[in-house]
């Protein structure tokens, strides 16, 4: 790849390290939305043994470039993101894709068709992973960080992507208990 082409490409997915989530760390401050996708890598690769027939290379990819769109668009926190901002996001990833040399460009756009079909195990579980992530990174923040709203979305975030396996449903459940018990000590 040319190299000026290259560099474009490493600042477009810098600006996610600069754009911040709605989560909160553990130390109190915004995490970026680059340390929500490394950290969800890193629970795709430590579930492997859970998933023996899924490409965990491919889910694994599905975690660094979910996000991408937020380099556009910022991160709008999913209770508050509408129609018009996933067309908005999902226009400025495919038009970035189309920019991309053909090899790049042909695999980056089938990845993102097959998260956004979610009919893969490889999907499937990257987005339960992805919601996860979300509950996990709230249950390890100060829960003065929580808006109202998130007491009851932190037990039901994730219930519909989790319940395709076993493993995530048992994730979630040790969340929800895990979010109870915060709740329960405020």
């Amino acid at each position: 790849m040319e190299i000026g082409k290259y560099l474009g490409i490493l600042d477009t997915f810098e600006k996610l390290k600069n754009n911040t989530r709605h989560s909160y760390t553990s130390s109190g401050r915004k995490e970026s939305v680059a340390e929500h996708s490394h950290r969800l890598a890193v629970m795709a690769y430590f579930v492997k043994d859970e998933y023996p027939d899924t490409d965990i290379g491919r889910v694994i990819l599905m975690c660094l470039f979910h996000d991408l769109g937020e380099a556009f668009t910022g991160d709008v926190p999913s209770f508050e993101k509408t129609a018009e901002d996933e067309a908005k996001e999902r226009g400025n990833v495919r038009a970035f894709l189309n920019g991309l040399p053909a090899r790049y460009r042909s695999e980056l756009n089938a990845l993102f068709d097959e998260m956004e079909a979610l009919d893969t195990p490889e999907a499937k579980l990257f987005k339960a992973l992805d919601n996860m992530e979300a509950v996990i990174q709230h249950n390890e923040a100060d829960i003065s960080t929580w808006l109202p709203l998130e007491y009851d979305l932190q037990l039901t975030y994730g219930e519909k992507s989790t319940a395709f396996s076993d493993y995530t449903r048992r994730l979630k459940e040790e969340c929800n208990r895990i979010s109870r018990e915060k709740m329960a000590q405020k």
